[in-house]
């Protein structure tokens, strides 16, 4: 066995300038990677309106606008939902700062950092803290959603020319290949596509299923507005792993509010955990898992690298893009051991593959002794 130092410092080195290149081109790449994505599942939708005899512009621009069709409604829907929980949150101020004034007092008068500590003042001064950084936080939203309707406005141009010409980007990526080659390459962007659907087509069934699971048990329990914090939840779970804890953090802190038994809230925490469980160990491998085939290690890694290098839009894109690197790799002999690396050994694929190769080695084993 031998180690090419030469070779190592190369891999690192592309390592490093991709890194390097993905933080500073953050602006361009995740609304690229997000109009990559939503090209592959309106993919579909627009060849069928293409066999209806609709040419390439018309049928994107339907396909797009249909997908924000069905985002106003869902605004719309719970727009009435939202604008009352608005009203709620000068009550929900005062309660928190009640609340967070009991926890002060009481380690206060077990431990007794402050001697002359006034339960008013302390409320008092909290309010002024409260009103004094309104300033900053309205500031901070603002540039926050100048900066999503930019990347939003960004995706939807991006999608629109990706889906227009998908002949001419596909032709060119073929044309990167050998004469023999090139029928590979076609059926690598082939399953790029429909890892990418799969996946995309997979995670809105699971916001369906979750949405109505978890606001059929809030309105049992007794919830305001428990389809927007259902859905709400569920949406928050595009995000792997720490999606659902926060989006079942917020109805549970919205029932310690707003309610003054201590069971609600922790009805609510059984019903998330409930769900969470049935989400993580049958819905999610079944419906999303199945188009991925990526393992638990790979998947929890490019959720903290994806979080380091784009923040919540990396958390939700680059797991995709490791089952879309693994489909890659496979079609390349140097780049197999790293698909073996994101691959789950343990896919119902890799068994039943495994399973036929012993059968097909014993029946031949059986003819030759014959």
């Amino acid at each position: 066995m031998k180690l090419s130092f030469q070779k190592l410092f190369f891999v690192l080195a592309f390592i490093f300038g991709l890194f390097a290149v993905m933080v500073l081109a953050k602006p361009v790449l995740i609304p690229l990677s997000m109009a990559l994505l939503l090209s592959f599942i309106l993919f579909p939708v627009v060849k069928k309106m293409e066999g209806w005899g609709l040419n390439k512009l018309l049928s994107a621009f339907l396909s797009i606008l249909m997908i924000f069709v069905i985002v106003g409604l869902g605004i719309t829907l719970f727009s009435t939902q939202i604008m009352g929980l608005s009203d709620q949150l000068n009550d929900f101020s005062g309660k928190i700062m009640s609340t967070l004034s009991e926890a002060v007092f009481f380690v206060n008068d077990n431990v007794n950092f402050i001697g002359d500590l006034e339960r008013e003042d302390l409320v008092q001064n909290g309010k002024e803290w409260l009103k004094n950084s309104s300033g900053s936080l309205l500031q901070n939203t603002f540039s926050g959603t100048t900066a999503f309707l930019a990347g939003l406005f960004t995706t939807v141009i991006f999608t629109f020319l990706i889906l227009i010409y998908r002949e001419g980007l596909t032709r060119a990526f073929v044309a990167f290949g050998d004469e023999e080659n090139k029928g590979r390459i076609f059926d690598m962007l082939k399953k790029i596509q429909q890892v990418g659907k799969q996946y995309l087509s997979g995670m809105f069934l699971l916001i369906i299923i979750l949405g109505f699971a978890n606001s059929l048990g809030l309105l049992i329990i007794g919830i305001d507005s428990p389809f927007l914090f259902g859905f709400l939840a569920a949406l928050l779970s595009i995000v792997p792993f720490v999606g659902t804890t926060i989006g079942a953090t917020i109805p549970v802190l919205y029932a310690f509010m707003s309610s003054d038994s201590l069971w609600v809230p922790i009805a609510v925490i059984i019903l998330f955990w409930v769900i969470q469980i049935v989400e993580s160990n049958f819905l999610n491998p079944k419906i999303v898992g199945s188009s991925l085939n990526v393992n638990a290690l790979v998947a929890i890694l490019s959720l903290l690298i994806g979080s380091a290098v784009w923040g919540i839009a990396g958390m939700v894109l680059f797991l995709p893009f490791a089952a879309i690197l693994k489909v890659i790799c496979e079609e390349f002999d140097q780049l197999k051991p790293i698909a073996m690396l994101i691959s789950d050994d343990i896919s119902g694929e890799q068994k039943k593959e495994q399973k036929n190769t012993i059968w097909f080695e014993k029946i031949k084993g059986w003819f030759n002794k014959r």
